[in-house]
């Protein structure tokens, strides 16, 4: 196929194109080990969020406003689905009960080594996707990583710092529903924008940065589905209660987790193929 990518599809050739690239991308998926670098970085995610959260905690401590941590996860399980985000947000609501120290206090960095590890998990799985093999630092990429979960918890304390903010002043009380409109907003642009970043930032390599919008618009779209899909799923089929029993809000967390994880890759995949149709590689 002689046509670029930039360039203008006659209805036979864009359709036949799609199909290529979708084909070529669900067929590298399968051969990248897709599901299982899924299952891998779901797991690590959610294993990354409490030590995210107590890091949270600390830096808020240092500032003297330990109550933001508590914001700052209600604000991120925002963008869950209800009936995933409850029971992991009473867990939370309990580990960040306890005062913690200092910011440099020992168990602070370990969290923030902690929470380092979803990032690099979703670093291995972009990288597999995208077939590049990292030969950067083992330090480069920590301390890449590290960067991230302190950026990370800077915007989400300043996101939680306007509801505290309305609390003190009685003038903006009024204004209340509509800062937290505005905090969810600005939760759900930080998630597009956080995707946006690992896939520029964290492979080895990958297509040049204006030829990442098609796989990111599609996670996104399948995101905001899968979350309406499964939603509908929990309320109406699912009884992991029954299946799992004390374990059920963990197990849905990682299921939902693993499919976010899932569609994550595929849209990496999608770019590759791509790359290759451009390159006329396929179809």
């Amino acid at each position: 196929m002689e046509r670029r990518l930039g360039m203008r599809f006659d209805k036979p050739d864009f359709w036949r194109g799609a199909r290529a690239v979708i084909a070529d991308a669900v067929g590298h998926f399968n051969a990248d080990d897709g599901w299982a670098m899924a299952s891998h970085v779901a797991l690590s995610a959610l294993m990354a969020l409490f030590p995210f959260l107590i890091f949270v905690a600390a830096f808020a401590g240092t500032l003297g406003e330990a109550g933001l941590a508590d914001r700052v996860a209600q604000l991120m399980f925002t963008v869950w689905p209800t009936a995933v985000a409850q029971p992991i947000a009473a867990e939370v609501h309990r580990v960040l009960g306890p005062s913690h120290g200092n910011l440099l206090t020992v168990s602070a960095v370990v969290a923030a080594y902690l929470a380092s590890n979803g990032v690099e998990a979703a670093r291995t799985a972009l990288n597999r996707a995208y077939r590049v093999f990292d030969r950067r630092s083992i330090l480069v990429r920590r301390s890449q990583s590290l960067l991230l979960v302190l950026v990370g918890a800077i915007v989400f304390l300043l996101i939680a710092s306007l509801g505290v903010l309305v609390a003190a002043v009685p003038a903006l009380q009024p204004f209340a529903s509509l800062v937290a409109t505005v905090g969810a907003a600005i939760t759900a642009l930080t998630v597009v924008a956080s995707l946006i970043i690992a896939h520029v930032w964290l492979p080895a390599g990958r297509p040049a940065w204006w030829q990442l919008w098609p796989g990111v618009s599609l996670t996104l779209l399948l995101w905001i589905l899968s979350a309406w899909i499964f939603a509908i799923y929990l309320k109406g089929f699912a009884n992991y209660t029954a299946t799992y029993a004390g374990l059920a809000g963990v197990v849905t967390a990682i299921f939902f987790l693993y499919v976010v994880s899932a569609l994550m890759i595929f849209g990496a995949e999608f770019n590759a193929a791509l790359c290759r149709l451009q390159e006329n590689r396929i179809g």
